[in-house]
C-alpha cells in the first residue's frame, strides 16, 4: 500500500476545513489541460511517447520551482488498492487509475505531486495540471495552477495555435484549457425542493454539475461538483469570473434555504439531524451511502449551531476514509467484502468521532 506519509500533506491538504464559506463548500480546484508539442493525443500516442512525456516533465522538475520536494508516483505500476486510494483523495482521475473498467492503466500514466499542486500524466490529455484548496478560493487555486504552468512551460513546450490556443485532446476543453469546479454542500436546496431550479439555472449559465467524483459519478450526500463546460471563446479571467459570480449565488440560495428549514420546521430538522449523528457515533455497520447521508445531515447540524462538534475538518476526513479502499486500509486488508467494508467503516467513523468529542474536552 502507498505510505501517504511520504508525500506532501498526503495529497489532502485540502481537507483542513479553512477558505471562505468552508461549510458550505468544502474545495475548490483548478486544472489546466496542456498537450506537448510533436505527440500524439495521448489516447493515440504509442506506449514510447508517453513515456517520452513523462520523461521530459522528470527532467523539468528539479527547474520548475512549483514542483521541488515533489514526487512521482507511476500509476501504471501500482496495484488497483493504490490507485483507488488515489482516486478517492481525488488527486487521480478514474480514467488515469483505470478504473471506469474500459481500458487499462496506460503505460506512462503517473502522478506527480508536489506541496500546492500536482499534475497528472498521460490522463486524457498528455498533462493535467491542478491545483485545491480548502473552501471556495477560486483565485487561490488558480495563481498556484498558473505558476507552475509558467514555470513548466519554459521547459517542456506546449501544443499551442495562434487562432485555438492551447490544443486539447477533447474540443470543449481548447482554448484556455482551464477547468474550474467546486466541491458544494447544498441539503438545504434538496430539503426545500428548490435544488432542480438551482441546477436548471446552472445550465442556462454555461455551467454544469456532476456527484462527488465528477463526469460520470452519482450524487450522493447532497455534494455536488459545479463547473465551467467550455474553454474556448473566454480569457481565464472572464471564466473565473462567471463560476465566481454564480457559486456565491448558489452559496447564498443554500444558506437562505437553511435559514428558512430552521425556521419552519426547527423540531423535525433538529430531530432529523441529531438522530444521524447518533448514528454515526454508535452504528455498527454502514453502507457508504449511509455514512454520505448521515455526515451530510451532521454538517448541516454544525452549520445551523445545532451541535459544536465535530469539527468541519473531521467530517471532511470522513468523507474521503469511509471509501471502499480508505475502509480496507484501515482495517489492514487490500479489500474487503461489502458486508465487512460496513462493519470497519462504521468502526472507523465511531473512532473518529470519539476522538474529535475528546479533544474539545
Amino acid at each position: 500500500m502507498i505510505d501517504f506519509s511520504l508525500l506532501p500533506d498526503g495529497g489532502t491538504r485540502w481537507l483542513d476545513g479553512s477558505g471562505e464559506h468552508a461549510e458550505v463548500v468544502l474545495s475548490t480546484r483548478v486544472r489546466l489541460a496542456r498537450n506537448v508539442e510533436g505527440f500524439a493525443f495521448t489516447s493515440r500516442a504509442r506506449d514510447g511517447e508517453r513515456l517520452r512525456v513523462l520523461g521530459q516533465l522528470r527532467d523539468a522538475m528539479p527547474k520548475v520551482e512549483s514542483l521541488k520536494g515533489g514526487v512521482i508516483l507511476r500509476v501504471d505500476e501500482l496495484a488497483t488498492p493504490d490507485r483507488q486510494l488515489l482516486h478517492e483523495r481525488h488527486l487521480v482521475s478514474r480514467e488515469l487509475a483505470g478504473l471506469d473498467g474500459t481500458l487499462a492503466v496506460r503505460t506512462g500514466a503517473a502522478l506527480v505531486l508536489a506541496d500546492e499542486v500536482s499534475v497528472m500524466v498521460n490522463e486524457e490529455d498528455h498533462l493535467r495540471l491542478q491545483a485545491m484548496r480548502s473552501g471556495f478560493d477560486p483565485l487561490g487555486a488558480f495563481g498556484a495552477a498558473t505558476a507552475l504552468d509558467d514555470e513548466l512551460g519554459r521547459f517542456v513546450p506546449y501544443a499551442w495555435h495562434g487562432e485555438f490556443g492551447f490544443l486539447t485532446a477533447c474540443p470543449t476543453n481548447t482554448g484556455t484549457g482551464l477547468r474550474v469546479s467546486v466541491l458544494i454542500h447544498l441539503p438545504g436546496l434538496v430539503l426545500t425542493k428548490e435544488i432542480s431550479k438551482v441546477l436548471a439555472g446552472l445550465q442556462q449559465m454555461g455551467l454544469t454539475y456532476r456527484g462527488l467524483y465528477g463526469e460520470g459519478s452519482e450524487v450522493v450526500g447532497n455534494y455536488f461538483q459545479i463547473s465551467n463546460q467550455t474553454t474556448l471563446g473566454k480569457s481565464e479571467v472572464e471564466l473565473l469570473d462567471q463560476l465566481s459570480r454564480v457559486v456565491r449565488h448558489v452559496v447564498e440560495r443554500e444558506e437562505e434555504a437553511r435559514h428558512v428549514l430552521l425556521r419552519d420546521a426547527g423540531y423535525i430538522i433538529e430531530d432529523k439531524l441529531w438522530r444521524a449523528y447518533g448514528t454515526l457515533r454508535y452504528a455498527r455497520s454502514l453502507t457508504f451511502d449511509e455514512a454520505m447521508n448521515y455526515l451530510s445531515g451532521v454538517r448541516l447540524a454544525l452549520s445551523l449551531k445545532l451541535l459544536s462538534s465535530p469539527s468541519v475538518y473531521t467530517l471532511n476526513k470522513l468523507l474521503i476514509h469511509c471509501q471502499a479502499a480508505h475502509v480496507a486500509q484501515y482495517d489492514g486488508r487490500a479489500t474487503l467484502s461489502d458486508g465487512d467494508a460496513s462493519v470497519a467503516r462504521a468502526r472507523f467513523v465511531r473512532d473518529a468521532l470519539a476522538a474529535d468529542v475528546g479533544s474539545h474536552g
